[in-house]
């Protein structure tokens, strides 16, 4: 038997010897790690009095609040329950399975026999029939949908699938957090922007470095800088380092100078400098838009050399974008480059020189962003290596990141992301 929470709250509270204790003011249930949460009791109120009643002292909820006992005993809460009315009902909550952001209307339990007689939390209801049935007009809107042969659209999400949100409740917030860290980053940005800003700021911080670090690369950039605000600086550094060069570049270049400075400070030193070096160039520039992570290898003699010797390189790893292999010489001089494909294709004997490019496409670091958009364009070129007058290569612009002279950043972080 399903009943609603909106078709108890305010209802009578009816003893075993039909005396009323008072009107229902909220309903408690146990806070389990998973699954759908006991009842654990009702909170009563008689005028200014207010009382809470042990779950296993209901029998019924609907169509009355009827117990099982005359004066029940006082019932004392353990204080890591959930408060249906005050913590649940009209708070934005994230539905797992859809990976989204939802109000709840409507609150749904269920009874259940099994040692007695008690009641579950199934699930929320987030659509306009539990809006309508809070006005106590859901029947009147159901006939009508009868009479044009419809039915109403029906949106129970069940509680299993539900992570609430509540910043004033870290404990909780950090149990929804083990569900919500397995989304995509995307995702994730996506609920954070659509949350209340202390929320999202208080769910964003519950999330490891690693996970922030991504879900920061999706969030619009205007808002970037504004969120990592929000997190020490200690811990606002180490996301720094967790994210692509040219993201952080771009997030710390909206900070003001004397925080930038700060976090820089915090960030170990090889980082740093990396950071510091691209916001040494102008924005829209090559320089400005262009990753320092980049495979590289020396002018091995075989393919095989080769890819023994990326299998070892820290360079390789940091490199998310591996589809481009750099030939340089001790003093990073570009040589040529080989394409992933073509290496890994390639017979292990088979010497380098015979399938690397000896006069790849570059860009100087000052180039205009456009022309490095149009020099991907023309070539069909997934990342085009930043080189200057010297030969000396810096860097690499990635396509998705070309493509920001022409296609707004919002409009590209809803593209596929590649790199």
């Amino acid at each position: 038997m399903t009943t609603y929470l909106s078709q108890i709250l305010g209802k009578p509270v009816w003893d075993a010897e039909g005396d009323s204790l008072g009107r229902c003011k909220d309903v408690l249930v146990a806070e389990p790690q998973k699954g759908f949460p006991m009842m654990r009791a009702l909170l009563v109120t008689n005028g200014p009095e207010q009382r809470f009643i042990g779950a296993e002292h209901v029998s019924w909820l609907s169509p009355s609040v009827i117990l099982n006992i005359a004066n029940p005993p006082a019932f004392e809460p353990h204080g890591d329950e959930i408060w249906l009315a005050k913590s649940v009902l009209d708070r934005q909550i994230v539905d797992t399975e859809g990976r989204r952001l939802v109000r709840v209307n409507d609150v749904q339990l269920t009874r259940v026999t099994t040692n007695g007689v008690r009641f579950r939390l199934a699930g929320v209801d987030v659509g306009t029939i539990g809006l309508l049935r809070r006005l106590g007009i859901e029947g009147l809107v159901q006939r009508l949908y009868r009479l044009l042969g419809r039915e109403p659209a029906r949106t129970i999400i069940p509680w299993n699938e539900v992570a609430p949100l509540q910043a004033d409740e870290p404990i909780r917030l950090k149990m929804s957090r083990d569900k919500i860290s397995q989304f995509h980053p995307a995702d994730i940005a996506d609920i954070i922007e659509e949350l209340d800003r202390p929320l999202g700021d208080a769910l964003l911080q519950t999330l490891d470095n690693e996970t922030i670090a991504d879900t920061m690369q999706e969030i619009e950039p205007e808002l970037q800088a504004t969120i990592l605000s929000t997190l020490p600086p200690e811990r606002a550094a180490d996301v720094l380092e967790e994210m692509d060069p040219d993201e952080a570049a771009d997030v710390l270049a909206d900070m003001q100078p004397i925080q930038r400075a700060e976090l820089l400070d915090l960030m170990e030193d090889e980082e740093a400098g990396d950071l510091e070096k691209l916001l040494s160039y102008p924005e829209n520039t090559a320089g400005g838009v262009m990753t320092t992570e980049f495979a590289t290898i020396p002018p091995v003699d075989t393919t095989d050399d080769a890819l023994r010797y990326l299998r070892n390189s820290h360079d390789a790893l940091e490199d998310e974008a591996l589809y481009y292999v750099y030939v340089v010489n001790d003093a990073q001089k570009l040589l040529g480059v080989v394409s992933l494909r073509d290496l890994v294709l390639a017979k292990p004997d088979k010497t380098l020189a015979a399938i690397m490019d000896h006069s790849p496409r570059t860009v100087d670091p000052l180039a205009p962003q456009t022309e490095v958009a149009r020099i991907v364009a023309k070539y069909s070129l997934l990342a085009v290596p930043v080189v200057d007058n010297q030969g000396i290569m810096h860097g690499i612009v990635t396509a998705d990141d070309a493509l920001d002279a022409v296609i707004p950043t919002k409009w590209k972080k809803r593209l596929p992301r590649y790199f």
